[in-house]
C-alpha cells in the first residue's frame, strides 16, 4: 500500500469491498503486508488483526470514517504561529546559530493515537501462529539515502542489501511508523535506531521489491494517487503551495508506477523464454499483480472539503497560494472526516467495478447471488469507473 498522507483513506475503501465481496468464513486471503508512509499505517493495523480481515478493515474504518486534523496534528493557532515565528526568525538569524523548526506541522497527536489503538503484540502473535507471513514498513533515511524496509516476519525472512535499499529485521514500533509517514518539511524526521528517517516514497525506486523479499508471490497492490490533475493555468509562476503539491504527487507516484511497468516487462521476459519451452533466466520469475489505483481526481475532490479544514490552516495554506485555496498541498493533509469518507466510498466504488477480477486474483472466482448484488451496488454518491492501471 502507498502513502500520501489522507489520500490513504482510499485503501481503506478497496479492502472494504474486498471484504464484502469474499466468503464470510475466509479468516484472511493475505499472508503479507507492505506499506509505505499512510499505507504504512494502514499495513500495521491490518497485520496486527491477521486472524481477520473483516476485523481490521473495521478497525481502519472506525478511525478514518471519524478522522479530524486534530487527531494527526496540532492546528491551533497558538501552535502554527509559534511554528511560523520560528521558521521566519530561523531564517532571518540563521548566521546567530538558531535552528530552524524540523517540520511544519507537530504529529504528537497522531503518536498518542496510534499508541492507544495500535495492538503492535498482536503482530508478532499472528506470525507465531502462522497467520501472518510478514509485514514491512518503509522508511527513507536522511544519513544513507537508502529505502529501508523494516519488517518483522517469519524466521525465513531475512534481511536483505541492496544499492538503493535494504531490509532490517526487528519489532515494529511507533517510530517506525511516523518515520515512514513523514512527509518532508511538513513532518519532523523520527529517530530509528540511530539514524533519522522520512517518508518511505522519497528515494523509493522499487516499492514493489520489499513485498518480494519477503516471499510475496503474488501482489495485490492499492495505490493512493489518482491520475494528474488539470489545474486552472495562471500567467506568473507558480505558488508554493503549487510548488509543494507538485513535489509531493512525484514523490508518491513516480515510483510504483515505474516499478509496476519494470515487473510487467519482467512477466513478459519469462513467459517468452517458458512458451519457447526454455528455463527462465537465472533470478527472474512471473509474479502475478493487481493494481488499483482511484479513478477520480483526489484534487478536486479535496476542493470540496477544503472548507472543512480548521480555519488556522487554511490561513497558513492560503497564505502559500495566490490564486485563492490551493487544494492540491491540502489533498494530502485533510484528515477530515467529510474527505476520508468521501475517498472510503470511491475506493469501495472502484474495486466493486472490479469484483470479478479481484475475486479471481485472489482465487476465488464462484460467486452466489449475493455476491453479484454486492458486486452491483455501490455507495450512494460514488461513481463507479476502470481501475486506473492493472498488469
Amino acid at each position: 500500500m502507498s502513502g500520501g498522507g489522507a489520500h490513504a483513506a482510499y485503501q481503506v475503501g478497496v479492502l472494504r469491498a474486498v471484504v464484502r465481496m469474499l466468503p464470510r468464513d475466509l479468516a484472511n486471503p493475505f499472508s503479507i503486508y507492505c506499506g509505505t508512509s499512510a499505507g504504512a499505517i494502514n499495513a500495521a493495523v491490518l497485520a496486527a488483526h491477521a486472524d481477520s480481515l473483516r476485523v481490521g478493515v473495521g478497525r481502519l474504518t472506525g478511525v478514518w470514517g471519524r478522522f479530524a486534523v486534530e487527531d494527526v496534528f496540532a492546528v491551533d493557532w497558538a501552535t502554527l504561529v509559534s511554528t511560523a515565528y520560528r521558521w521566519l526568525a530561523g531564517l532571518a538569524f540563521e548566521r546567530l546559530g538558531r535552528p530552524l523548526p524540523p517540520a511544519l506541522l507537530d504529529r504528537a497527536p497522531l503518536a498518542g493515537l496510534l499508541a492507544k489503538r495500535l495492538p503492535f503484540g498482536g503482530i508478532s502473535a499472528a506470525i507465531q501462529s502462522g497467520r501472518l507471513h510478514a509485514v514491512g514498513v518503509t522508511a527513507s533515511s536522511y544519513a544513507s539515502g537508502q529505502s529501508v524496509t523494516f519488517f518483522e516476519g517469519a524466521p525465513e525472512c531475512r534481511p536483505w542489501h541492496r544499492a538503493d535499499r535494504a531490509g532490517v529485521a526487528g519489532p515494529l514500533s511507533i517510530a517506525h511508523l511516523l518515520a515512514s509517514s513523514a512527509i518532508p518539511f511538513v513532518f519532523e524526521p523520527v529517530a530509528v535506531g540511530g539514524e533519522y528517517y522520512g517518508d518511505g516514497a522519497m528515494r523509493q525506486t522499487a516499492p514493489l521489491s520489499a513485498a518480494l523479499h519477503l516471499g510475496a508471490q503474488r501482489l495485490f497492490v492499492i495505490g493512493a494517487q489518482s491520475p494528474v490533475s488539470q489545474v486552472a493555468r495562471f500567467g506568473g509562476p507558480p505558488s508554493p503551495a503549487r510548488i509543494a503539491a507538485h513535489v509531493l504527487n512525484s514523490i508518491f507516484l513516480e515510483g510504483l508506477d515505474a516499478d509496476l511497468e519494470r515487473l510487467e516487462r519482467v512477466n513478459q521476459t519469462v513467459r517468452a523464454f517458458t512458451q519457447r519451452g526454455a528455463p527462465a533466466p537465472a533470478g527472474l520469475s512471473e509474479v502475478a499483480c493487481f493494481a488499483l489505483y482511484p479513478s477520480e481526481d483526489l484534487t478536486a475532490l479535496a476542493a470540496t472539503y477544503y472548507h472543512t479544514l480548521p480555519r488556522a490552516l487554511r490561513f497558513f495554506l492560503g497564505a502559500l497560494a495566490r490564486h485563492g485555496p490551493d487544494a492540491g498541498l491540502a489533498s494530502y493533509l485533510l484528515f477530515e472526516r467529510g474527505y476520508c469518507r468521501r475517498l472510503m466510498a470511491l475506493g469501495y466504488a472502484d474495486a466493486l467495478r472490479e469484483a470479478e477480477p479481484i475475486r479471481a486474483f485472489l482465487g476465488y472466482p464462484e460467486q452466489g447471488a449475493a455476491g453479484r448484488r454486492a458486486a452491483g451496488r455501490a455507495p450512494r454518491g460514488s461513481e463507479v469507473l476502470p481501475r486506473r492501471f492493472a498488469p
